[in-house]
């Protein structure tokens, strides 16, 4: 197919529809092809502007196309370094890895190593059951209800979505879902602080319950903020519990940082804000300044398993490394980890402004610039959750209506019932404004298209 002058939004589109396996997912929610991009706005085929709140997933913290990412790219390429070495180093690579520790706390970094794993972040959790299995000899992985950690084999058996598992056989054995602090919809009928304090008894119980059915584990994994769980922050204190019971039984404990690191909650990784050390952190998406890249560190006493033991043809993406570099210090010398909390606290309070007349808005929460607002049907008798039904088809309408409004927002969490909002770091208090306002609109506008019906 020729590209020319007359190509169009819908033509592109349908020719996609065509070529591309009914696996594809966002070109449904988001019908656009995509011309040009520059930081927080993206323009279509048909010049059409959006400010882009989905941004990768969370991959580009800069945003699109930053100058102190495309500058260190151009570097790369102008100084004729290599573009692909497998796993044996380079000064790119090197700058990295000093990089990205220098960004870890001291506690972690002084006794840390890094796998460099495939490009994708599934890929790193992938290496980071493999690590702990094989240091621990042990099977067991404790998970949470809404995680998620990736959609190959092991990542969607240890990921609480189960609509992809219905008809995939034979998923990895021993993978074990705990109750996660959901306030909203407690697990426990509870709302509060009652939450996360019985979450926090129920686990310690079932590891020194000798009749709990479930071995000694090999880890436990977790997100801070669940991203397609629907932007659940986990409280503070809860996260501290879980690094004490695994601290005292000797649990490696994986943070999965791959959408919530390098800023995106306010601190450089979502662990800062409990204060902890944990074992294992794997990081994807915005470490590689918005190419593909994907790492575990890890507490060198881990480090057991033998040359080749996780391996990958691509994870010596130098491009990315350089991007990754380049964004990373530019987060820290422009301190965007505090931006981005400021910015997340300004677009909160705002959409909660907005949820005191809309009683359709069951919670607006997260924390930094990674945020969730929940629909829901407040008609309908609540749950004994104490939370009302959720409303997938009022969400996905305000979905739609952003769109038509210039932005790109994402849905997801139980029912995909939330709007998940997740701009670049560099995001303006002029722009969160203007988010904010293109949100109420269609808000607005979709509740009356659902009354109407």
């Amino acid at each position: 197919m020729s590209i020319d002058a007359a190509t169009n939004n819908d033509s592109l589109l349908n020719t996609q529809s065509k070529r591309e396996s009914n696996a594809r997912s966002y070109p449904r929610r988001i019908p656009i092809a995509i011309d040009r991009a520059e930081g927080i706005n993206v323009t279509d085929m048909n010049g059409n502007t959006y400010y882009d709140c989905l941004a990768g997933a969370g991959t580009l913290a800069l945003g699109h196309n930053h100058p102190v990412v495309v500058e260190a790219m151009k570097r790369v390429l102008d100084e004729q370094t290599p573009l692909h070495t497998l796993d044996i180093t380079t000064p790119t690579k090197e700058h990295f890895v000093s990089e990205l520790f220098s960004n870890l706390p001291e506690r972690f970094a002084s006794k840390a190593k890094v796998q460099f794993c495939g490009p994708t972040g599934g890929d790193a959790i992938e290496a980071a059951l493999k690590l702990v299995k094989t240091a621990t000899g042990k099977r067991s992985i404790l998970t949470f209800h809404g995680g998620y950690h990736g959609s190959t084999h092991a990542t969607m058996s240890i990921s609480g979505t189960r609509g992809p598992k219905e008809k995939v056989n034979s998923l990895m054995p021993d993978a074990y879902f705990m109750p996660y602090p959901y306030k909203y919809r407690c697990p426990f009928g509870l709302r509060g602080e009652q939450t996360h304090q019985i979450s926090s008894q129920f686990i310690e119980n079932m590891l020194d319950d000798p009749e709990s059915g479930i071995l000694p584990p090999a880890a436990m994994i977790l997100e801070i903020v669940q991203g397609e769980g629907g932007s659940i922050p986990a409280d503070i204190e809860w996260v501290k519990e879980m690094r004490r019971i695994t601290k005292e039984r000797g649990i490696p404990l994986i943070i999965d940082e791959i959408q919530t690191g390098i800023g995106r909650t306010g601190k450089f990784f979502a662990f800062e804000h409990a204060d902890i050390v944990p074992d294992v952190i794997v990081l994807s998406k915005a470490i590689g300044g918005s190419l593909p890249l994907s790492v575990v560190v890890y507490d060198e006493s881990l480090d057991q398993w033998e040359p080749g033991a996780h391996i990958g043809t691509f994870r010596g993406n130098q491009l990315a490394m350089a991007a990754g570099t380049a964004t990373m210090k530019y987060i820290k010398e422009h301190n965007l980890t505090l931006h981005a909390a400021e910015m997340g606290e300004r677009l909160m309070r705002s959409l909660s402004k907005v949820q005191e007349y809309t009683p359709e808005i069951g919670e607006v929460r997260g924390r930094g610039l990674m945020i969730g607002v929940e629909m829901v049907q407040p008609d309908l008798n609540r749950s004994k959750n104490g939370s009302h039904p959720a409303n997938p088809k009022l969400a996905g309408k305000i979905q739609a209506e952003c769109l038509k409004r210039g932005l790109i927002v994402e849905v997801g969490g139980r029912h995909g019932c939330v709007i998940r909002i997740l701009p670049p770091l560099i995001i303006t208090k002029e722009q969160i404004d203007e988010v904010t306002s293109i949100l109420k609109n269609s808000i607005k506008k979709a509740k009356l298209a659902e009354v109407s019906e």
